[in-house]
C-alpha cells in the first residue's frame, strides 16, 4: 500500500512567527527558514506584546519562541497564542539552552507543543520546524501506542500504517515499560523509534517520576556478604549501616548509593573485621529497571 501524502499546512504559503528578545537570533533563523522552506513567510516578535499584535493581523502555521523575552517568558506566551483566535492547534516550539532542564523538571505546560536545544544550531531547528509543516514518512519505524480504548487504538493504527509505519499497540503503562525495559537491556526484538500515548490510562502505573529519582534509583547497590557463622540478629555497632539479615542470618545485605563520595562499604568491612564478623564471600548487584518498576508497580497497589 502507497503511503498517503503527509500534509500539515493546508494554504499555499506557510507562515512562521519567530519570537526571540535578539534581532540577530531572530534574522539567522529567518534566513535559514527561508531558504530551506521555498514560499514560508517568517514573522519575527520580539515580545509578548509584538507577537499580540501580528496574530491580531493575522493568523500564523507554526510558533518559535526563546524561555525569556523583555516582558514575560515563553511559556506565557504559548498560553497566549493558544488563546487567540484559531489558533488552539497551532504547534508552538521553545528554543532554548535550558530547554532539556525545563523539561525534566516538569516546568513546561500543555500550551507547549514541543522543545529544541539551540546549542544543536539554526540549521537543526530549520530540519526541526521542516518535520512540522513538511513532515515526511519514515517507512519501518516502529511506534509504542498506548491507548486502552480499542476503537481508539484500530482506528490510530490504521492511519499509522497507511504511512508504513510498525505500531506496537499496548493499553497499559505496565506493558508499555516492561517492553521499553527490555529494549534497553538488550533483550527484546522490537527497536522503538516513537512512544505515543493516551494521557490518562488504566492500570496501577499512575507515577512517574524525574529523570533525577529515577537515576538515583538505578544508582543503588546492594553488596551480599556470606557469613561463615550465621547471626542471630543484627549486632547494635552494626546500626548505621542500612543492614538486612538473609537466609537465616547466613547472608548480610548492605543496601548503597553507588554515586555517593562515601559508600560506607569500607568502614563496614573495617566494622566487620572488629567484631570479629567473618565472611567466605561477596557480591554486589546493581538495581535495573525492571526493579525500578516493580517497585513503583507495588508501591501504586499499595496506595490504591
Amino acid at each position: 500500500m502507497q503511503p498517503q501524502a503527509l500534509k500539515h499546512l493546508e494554504g499555499p504559503a506557510t507562515r512562521v512567527m519567530v519570537v526571540d528578545g535578539s534581532k540577530l537570533v531572530r534574522k539567522l533563523i529567518a534566513d535559514v527558514l527561508q531558504r530551506d522552506l521555498p514560499g514560508v513567510e517568517v514573522i519575527g516578535c520580539d515580545s509578548i506584546e509584538d507577537a499580540q499584535l501580528a496574530l491580531a493581523q493575522g493568523p500564523v502555521d507554526l510558533v518559535t519562541t526563546s524561555l525569556t523575552l523583555r516582558d514575560g517568558d515563553g511559556l506565557a506566551l504559548a498560553r497566549m497564542v493558544r488563546e487567540a483566535a484559531g489558533q488552539a492547534y497551532v504547534p508552538v516550539i521553545v528554543v532554548s539552552g535550558d530547554a532539556q532542564q525545563h523539561l525534566e523538571q516538569r516546568r513546561f505546560t500543555e500550551y507547549v507543543t514541543d522543545y529544541f536545544d539551540k546549542a544543536l544550531g539554526h540549521e537543526a531547528l530549520a530540519t526541526f520546524i521542516r518535520g512540522y509543516v513538511q513532515p515526511q514518512t519514515i517507512p519501518g519505524a516502529t511506534i509504542l501506542y498506548i491507548e486502552d480504548s480499542r476503537v481508539v487504538a484500530e482506528a490510530t493504527k490504521r492511519m499509522l500504517e497507511r504511512q508504513q509505519l510498525n505500531v506496537l499497540h499496548v493499553v497499559s503503562a505496565e506493558e508499555a515499560f516492561t517492553l521499553l525495559t527490555a529494549e534497553s537491556l538488550g533483550r527484546s526484538r522490537h527497536r522503538i523509534d516513537l512512544v505515543l500515548t493516551d494521557v490518562i490510562l488504566k492500570g496501577e502505573l499512575i507515577l512517574v517520576e524525574e529523570k533525577s529519582a529515577l537515576m538515583k534509583k538505578l544508582g543503588k547497590k546492594t553488596l551480599t556478604l556470606n557469613l561463615i557463622e550465621p547471626l542471630g540478629a543484627l549486632p547494635a555497632d552494626l546500626s548505621e549501616w542500612d543492614l538486612t539479615l538473609k537466609n537465616e542470618g547466613g547472608e548480610l545485605e548492605y543496601s548503597f548509593d553507588a554515586n555517593a563520595d562515601d559508600t560506607g562499604v569500607p568502614s563496614l568491612i573495617r566494622r566487620l573485621e572488629a567484631l570479629n564478623i567473618g565472611f567466605k564471600d561477596l557480591n554486589t548487584r546493581q538495581s535495573s529497571l525492571e526493579d525500578i518498576f516493580v517497585s513503583l508497580v507495588h508501591q501504586n497497589g499499595a496506595a490504591a
